[in-house]
């Protein structure tokens, strides 16, 4: 292996145990729900909206699910390593799971809206203790398959969610969108609860939960996060409620770290950010989070409003990423064991910066099998890239850290995701404001091209738009690679099983 083996053993406990097919089964369907619901209501909106009213804030059915799950990461890894995986894997079940029920009965979009922040309450539980079992599950050697069929189930879901929600939609009742959830939910419940057998802990006096630490987390990752999602949508940046917004999470961050230097159990320790490895590895990801939204935003834009692609058409040239990524991903580990894990993930990530860096030199207006080929070899790229990392960083720490390890790689992807999309919105909408004199934004100008009423010159400014997004993200992926080989170990100082 490219990783240095190190004396130390792993601590706190022996592998789970229990009927481990049946378990990775539980795993599945859990990370399946959890994707799904981050992308199944968006083709539903109108027919949700024609319902309960409330378009004026639909969009927080999204933004207050992702929310909720993204600042609850980190205490669900902190409590997974305090009391075990099994116990809060089930407890967030069934907060998603009386989430999902609730949207069902949600009588206006106000009730709809808190409901889905109670799904995300649930869903931040099923992110992050599905991936840390799935490091408790397997060996060092055998880590790389299961993390390859989660990154398929993720991958597939994804794709799946918008035209599942709007079959349902269009043929039964926006509400299975939520009930669907109950069934396949249970399910995963009884499998974990029937199969999964944790070795039983030592007595201990020192497991303390430092829930004023965990309050703050979440009210600092909400405030912050709030900024960001609504900035320059429901206000402008420079606006009161913004700026109140930023100078609020300033002063909670402070917060944050005064309560958690204090604490004796912290729900964010301190070694997460001074061991260079998780370090490196939590900036790599987060960069990550931000050059996803490139392609996962913009491309179906791009294909609808400059290829005149169908919706249909355009989301397949956005989801062929989803068949390389886990392919890439599962033979990774043939490449991490000749050259270590920094070296595989620095090869994927360089390869990604190149081929995003090469989109804006697409001819215009193009054919549509360019875009897709350069997708189809960006999922590649990066299943080389995230796979090793994550898999890398989860076998430097013992059975007690791997939960807040696992979490604080995910919150820092997350965080990335919601950065990337303000950061990139803007950066469109000003191409936008630049190329057309100032008129209107993407979305305005996109629905009147689907009006056919904007001019070519229109089309050319969007191309242009997407194409400053494509070279954003080429350069989040090119910082990705400088973190790698400058705060990153050569190897990995990995334990032995």
């Amino acid at each position: 292996m490219g990783s240095t083996g190190s004396a130390a053993r792993e601590s706190a406990r022996p592998a789970t145990t229990g009927r481990r097919g049946a378990v990775v089964a539980a795993l599945m369907l859990s990370m399946a729900l959890a994707a799904l619901d981050a992308t199944i209501v968006s083709t539903a909106v109108p027919q949700i909206v024609g319902d309960l009213g409330g378009f004026s804030v639909f969009s927080w059915l999204f933004s207050g699910y992702l929310l909720a799950v993204t600042v609850t990461l980190p205490v669900y890894g902190k409590l997974s390593d305090t009391f075990g995986r099994k116990p809060v894997l089930v407890a967030g079940s069934v907060v998603f799971l009386l989430g999902s029920a609730l949207c069902a009965l949600a009588w206006n979009m106000g009730a709809l809206i808190a409901f889905r922040v109670v799904q995300g309450l649930g869903g931040g539980a099923l992110q992050g203790t599905v991936q840390t079992l799935a490091a408790d599950l397997y060996p060092l050697k055998d880590r790389p398959k299961i993390q390859a069929k989660l990154s398929t189930v993720w991958a597939v879901s994804a794709v799946a969610g918008p035209g599942l929600g709007g079959v349902l939609a269009a043929y039964a009742d926006w509400r299975w969108i939520f009930l669907i959830n109950l069934p396949i939910g249970a399910v995963a419940l009884w499998l974990i609860v029937r199969h999964l057998h944790e070795p039983e802990r030592e007595a201990t006096t020192h497991a303390r939960v430092d829930w004023a630490g965990a309050l703050a987390v979440f009210a600092c990752g909400g405030v912050l996060l709030t900024a960001l999602v609504q900035g320059g949508v429901a206000w402008p940046w420079l606006s009161a409620p913004s700026l109140g917004l930023f100078g609020a999470g300033l002063a909670l961050a402070g917060v944050v770290v005064l309560v958690e230097r204090r604490a004796a159990e912290p729900i964010i320790p301190g070694w997460v950010w001074r061991r260079r490895t998780i370090a490196a590895v939590n900036l790599a990801l987060g960069a990550l989070g931000l050059l996803m939204v490139a392609p996962s935003v913009f491309l179906p834009t791009y294909a609808q409003s400059v290829l005149g692609l169908a919706p249909v058409a355009a989301g397949f040239v956005l989801a062929v990423w989803t068949l390389s990524w886990p392919v890439s991903a599962a033979l990774s580990q043939h490449v991490y064991r000749r050259i270590g894990f920094r070296n595989t993930a620095m090869l994927g990530i360089g390869t990604a910066a190149l081929i995003l860096f090469a989109f804006p030199f697409l001819p215009y207006p193009g054919q549509a099998w360019q875009p897709t080929l350069l997708m189809l070899l960006l999922g590649a790229a990066l299943g080389l890239f995230q796979l090793p990392l994550i898999v890398g960083v989860q076998s430097t720490v013992g059975w007690a850290e791997r939960g807040t390890t696992t979490a604080s790689v995910l919150f820092c992807r997350q965080t990335g995701q919601t950065i990337g999309a303000a950061v990139f919105g803007a950066v469109a909408n000003g191409v936008l404001a630049a190329r057309l004199g100032g008129a209107g934004d993407l979305d305005s100008v996109t629905r009147a091209l689907d009006a056919g009423t904007a001019p070519e010159t229109t089309r050319r400014a969007i191309a242009d738009a997407v194409h400053a997004v494509y070279l954003g993200a080429a350069g989040a992926a090119a910082l990705a690679f400088l973190v790698l080989l400058f705060l990153a170990p050569r190897k990995f100082p990995v334990l032995k099983d």
